[in-house]
């Protein structure tokens, strides 16, 4: 397998801090103990062999939890003080993107880092932030429940997408879409254009037309990597987003943990991909997003575990709906399903074998099922979340250190 290092980049500080300093995140000294902590842990992660960092993409968070602005700016920092490790968003949330800047802004990261990015997309779940950022093409943050929300922002997100690959691929980009066009207006094209016989002369073969009307750009640069990076899909919870990214060659990060609807999905990857011609082993092509909590003893363990993912889980994403993620196949508990406190949120979380606790060789034997895709199979991507922000810097970097000397040399390519 290949081993991702996640985390969702947060202010330090209590729950008494976040009161006291509020709004937390624009506190320039809690902001750089943030900047400072991501780039320990990152060069860290490097030099201990991890293949990916990887960070969300969310913004106007001013309690300071999963502060994650600009990405890309962040990983080209974290690029210049690395040697090796690769960097992934996950994902971009296309539905708030201008589909060619964020081409543009991708292929430039991966000229700097001469091929050290993955590009990881999603389609964004938090109206606060969506709802601006994505207000030109009417876009709502959604979950994945078919709503004529969730069914426009799949659309918005699947047209920026074919938009993307498309500039990274073609010389000259045209393009007609519901929401989208290139040049603008498409029919028209751009008239008056000053440069026509400089462009004519040493521009890209079909920008203009006879008439000296633009009709197509040219987006510069194209990838480092050819045709492109290879793509993530963040956090993948829907029948439909596997079968998507199957069809699309994409890699999804599946945050379904329960092994049998886990091992179902993958399936569902893997047969979608058949019928688009290609034949890939269970698991290929495919990524697990899971936590991991080492102790020296089982409690141990647990208790670092409640007191940052179910915590964050029971207050936090509870009440986004992130408790139905987890239900059990067949339950008939009650729509939405809730997380009484952390407690049980850990439960229900160790329990479906999302977070991955106790001792290291108990750790390892829960990876060792998971990399098999509870089956025969062979899973290519671990995605391992730390919980930066939400414990001392020591003990997040020692976490890291445990994982990557005691765990990963038994799985790793």
């Amino acid at each position: 397998m290949k081993f991702q290092l996640f985390i969702l980049p947060t202010v330090p500080g209590t729950i008494e801090d976040g009161e006291r300093l509020r709004p937390i995140a624009r506190n320039n000294e809690r902001f750089q103990e943030m900047i400072d902590q991501t780039r320990q842990i990152c060069i860290l992660a490097d030099e201990l062999g991890y293949d990916c960092f990887s960070t969300t993409e969310h913004h106007f968070h001013s309690e300071g939890f999963e502060c994650s602005v600009a990405p890309m700016v962040w990983y080209a920092d974290l690029a210049a003080r690395t040697k090796q490790i690769k960097f992934a968003p996950l994902g971009l949330v296309l539905p708030s993107w201008d589909p060619i800047r964020c081409a543009e802004e991708l292929a430039v990261l991966d000229h700097l880092t001469k091929g050290r990015v993955i590009a990881g997309f999603a389609r964004g779940y938090q109206d606060r932030w969506v709802a601006v950022l994505g207000q030109k093409y009417r876009a709502l943050g959604t979950a994945s429940d078919e709503t004529p929300t969730d069914v426009r922002n799949r659309m918005v997100f699947e047209e920026m997408f074919q938009i993307i690959k498309a500039a990274w691929t073609q010389d000259v980009l045209s393009y007609k879409g519901q929401f989208y066009e290139v040049p603008y207006p498409y029919e028209e094209g751009i008239k008056g254009w000053p440069a026509q016989e400089w462009t004519s002369t040493h521009g890209a073969p079909g920008e203009l037309d006879e008439e000296g009307v633009i009709r197509g750009v040219c987006v510069v640069p194209k990838p480092y990597q050819q045709p492109h990076p290879p793509i993530f899909n963040a956090f993948s919870v829907s029948e439909n987003t596997i079968r998507w990214a199957a069809k699309e060659g994409t890699i999804p990060h599946i945050q379904v943990s329960y092994p049998s609807e886990f091992t179902r999905l993958c399936h569902v990857y893997q047969d979608i991909a058949a019928e688009h011609g290609r034949e890939l082993k269970l698991g290929e092509s495919v990524g697990a997003s899971r936590c991991a909590y080492l102790g020296k003893s089982y409690e141990e363990a647990y208790k670092l575990a409640t007191g940052s993912l179910g915590w964050t889980y029971a207050d936090y994403y509870n009440q986004f709906g992130f408790a139905e993620g987890f239900r059990y196949p067949g339950e008939t508990a009650p729509k939405p399903l809730r997380f009484k406190d952390k407690e049980d949120a850990t439960n229900r979380l160790v329990d479906q074998q999302y977070a991955l606790v106790g001792t290291v060789d108990d750790v390892k034997r829960q990876i060792e099922s998971l990399a098999r895709c509870h089956e025969d199979g062979e899973l290519e991507w671990f995605g391992y979340l730390v919980d930066q922000g939400l414990y001392p810097i020591e003990q997040v970097l020692e976490q890291i250190e445990t994982f990557a000397t005691k765990v990963m040399p038994e799985f790793k390519d």
